[in-house]
């Protein structure tokens, strides 16, 4: 039951890194099958993730160029990696070298050569890594073996700069229909595919505010057609957006984000936005708050720590020992009626106080819901959807339930059932009667050490559970609980329909640039219909039809 990821562009790659961590420390025994999204370790090749990364020149911007062969780490603590890369379309330039912070080097017994994993002493996990000031791309905080097969460089765009960007949605489009990308692309793919006993599927992690929204929609058509009946689960990453005040990036964005919306959603299983901003117009509102984070909106590094944690409880279903749940079951239990687009919610951490029951809880938040958007589609008005996947995890099971001392009256009905499992699903039912619930609960929490940022509450304690008052020394939270939602829900209307509007009162012919890049004009109409098309999907009987007149305006 083994999955394939690819990750397609910068943010990605944060959000990548910190999600392949977070999954580094399960230790013995776990919970969630390590061979999942992991290759098979080798007597000195510790398991690294069956990846393929798509990134541009400069993305990479710790990993050494020097072409040197195996030595130690050099000064500044940082070991080298020898494996090979590809580019294209460059300057001639040496093999790239991908570091960690002190990391050390690894050959494998079949000749590759990977990124060493870093062992985290008791000094380390007790001092948090401060990456705020120089975590600037992904590969400044990353700790774990990538094999040397998955990485892609591609070095006709550049990362930073005002030239030679991939910024538009038809610049990503064209690049793999390029023989020369499209062959190499296929040849790391069928690298991890052809070692895997049984393929379920793929994951995508794909920038979408950028022209990586153009590369995902190829890739997604290339999985769907090569291996149809294999899920393929995409992920739409947005990094949180800044106030630019430059028309034509806002424009760009929105741009590379519906017709990346519509095509990779077309070509998946199924599709979920993920993006801490408020919403993802021309005039976003502001980023989500969590209570018990306090991140820094500017930084990369935070915003996608949040949504690795949240990535990593969602995709629990399909990476259980004990659960025949495969991927694409997943998905067809939550695409049904042509909705194949998913909104994601998440309680990062999941509000529990220091020795208290899961029913205790969850009674705390009445008849609200226990987390926070996680897709730019608001808060919900209610807590109706159509179907939904929820994962709870880090609950101990010695705290399922509900132990009141005899002859005491349980304080609500959650408090009368017998194993935790019943307590979550009856509490999702009593949330959204009538609705198709698919619950999982795991006692193993998320790990949180460093390079996971600390920027955690006070009033959680070493193990992310609420105390009654902050704590009166630094301590390094280790752990959290988390709850995450996937849901089939009446939000993404509204949010889908919204992009739809904004982007029917733009004259687009104004943007001629971004067309000059490979859209067409009668085929960004097309999509365009195709948008509506998906958010009237998502449309409850009771709310009104939206008005003719000011749908089909220009």
């Amino acid at each position: 039951m083994a999955v394939v990821t690819l990750q397609l562009g910068p943010y990605a790659g944060f959000v990548g890194a910190h999600w392949w961590q977070l999954q580094s420390r399960a230790g013995a025994g776990a919970e969630l099958r390590a061979d999942a999204l992991h290759r098979a370790g080798r007597a000195r090749d510790p398991r690294a993730p069956r990846l393929v990364l798509l990134d541009l020149r400069g993305s990479l911007g710790s990993l050494r160029r020097d072409g040197s062969s195996s030595r130690d780490a050099g000064s500044d603590g940082a070991a080298a990696w020898h494996g090979s890369t590809t580019r294209h379309q460059g300057p001639p330039a040496q093999d790239a070298a991908p570091r960690g912070l002190g990391g050390q080097e690894n050959t494998s017994s079949d000749g590759d050569t990977g990124l060493g994993a870093l062992p985290l002493d008791k000094d380390a996990s007790q001092n948090a890594c401060h990456l705020e000031g120089r975590g600037q791309v992904w590969s400044d905080y990353l700790r774990v073996h990538l094999h040397p097969r998955s990485i892609f460089e591609i070095q006709r765009y550049n990362h930073d700069g005002d030239s030679n960007r991939l910024e538009a949605f038809g610049q990503g489009e064209s690049l793999l229909s390029e023989p020369t990308y499209l062959e190499e692309l296929e040849d790391k793919l069928h690298f991890f595919i052809e070692e895997c006993d049984y393929l379920q599927g793929f994951q995508i992690l794909c920038d979408m505010h950028d022209g990586f929204s153009g590369v995902g929609a190829k890739v997604t058509e290339l999985l769907c057609d090569e291996y149809s009946g294999r899920g393929i689960l995409s992920w739409g990453l947005t990094p949180i957006i800044s106030n630019t005040g430059d028309p034509c990036k806002d424009f760009y964005r929105l741009m590379n984000t519906v017709l990346g919306t519509v095509h990779v959603s077309s070509h998946s299983s199924l599709f979920c936005p993920l993006s801490l901003n408020g919403s993802l117009g021309l005039r976003p509102q502001a980023p989500i708050t969590l209570p018990y984070i306090h991140y820094d909106a500017s930084l990369n590094y935070h915003s996608s720590a949040i949504l690795a944690a949240a990535l990593e409880t969602m995709t629990v279903p399909y990476r259980l020992h004990t659960s025949q749940l495969s991927m694409m079951q997943l998905a067809e239990a939550l695409n049904f009626s042509g909705r194949k687009v998913v909104a994601a919610g998440a309680a990062v951490p999941f509000s529990v106080s220091h020795g208290h029951s899961l029913p205790d809880a969850l009674c705390s938040y009445q008849h609200a819901v226990p987390w926070k958007p996680l897709s730019s589609c608001g808060e919900q008005k209610d807590s109706f959807c159509f179907a939904q996947s929820v994962v709870l995890r880090g609950i101990g099971k010695e705290n399922h339930i509900s132990n009141p001392p005899p002859g005491t009256q349980p304080s609500s009905a959650l408090h009368v059932y017998e194993t935790g499992e019943e307590v979550l699903g009856n509490y999702l039912n009593m949330l959204s009667p009538g609705t198709l619930s698919i619950s999982h609960l795991l006692q193993s929490p998320c790990k949180v050490q460093s390079p996971y940022p600390q920027f955690f509450s006070p009033l959680l304690n070493e193990q992310g559970f609420l105390l009654d008052k902050p704590r009166s020394h630094s301590a390094v939270v280790e752990s959290i609980p988390v709850l995450t939602a996937l849901q089939s829900s009446p939000v993404l209307h509204t949010a889908l329909y919204n992009l739809y509007k904004e982007l029917q009162k733009v004259d687009v012919r104004r943007w001629a640039s971004f067309f000059a890049a490979g859209v067409e004009l009668d085929d960004f109409q097309e999509a365009l219909h195709e948008l509506r098309t998906l958010s009237q999907c998502y449309k409850r009987n009771s709310e009104p039809d939206e008005s003719e007149d000011e749908a089909d305006s220009d």
